[in-house]
């Protein structure tokens, strides 16, 4: 039997999670629970912008969740849940390499 990852949702995303209109927030938390059954998807990319943290993204309809596997703890921490015009910004990115830092310094 494969082993389940434990889902870890950073309270900067599952606020953003919130902000989601109720029938695309359905999706995208559905999106991210199945994640604990696979974490690398079809369709799952690894992020460019940020090759040293490995963040990878999935998309959800007009959503991009972006997160990152730990595999020796069986675990996904979702970093960023937002739509996809603006998640790739440059500003956006700075943002969520300031987020990686802090959640792992905890």
């Amino acid at each position: 039997m494969a082993h389940r990852y434990r889902i870890k949702i950073l309270p900067s995303a599952l606020r953003e999670i919130k902000g989601i209109p109720r029938p695309q927030q359905k999706s995208v938390r559905k999106r991210i629970n199945d994640l604990a059954d696979d974490p690398r998807p079809i369709g799952c990319d690894v992020l460019s912008g940020a090759p040293q943290e490995r963040i990878h993204r999935v998309r959800q309809g007009d959503w991009r969740i972006l997160y990152q596997v730990f595999d020796q703890e069986l675990r996904v921490l979702v970093v960023r849940v937002a739509d996809r015009k603006e998640i790739y910004s440059d500003t956006m990115m700075k943002q969520l390499k300031e987020r990686l830092r802090a959640a792992l310094a905890k």
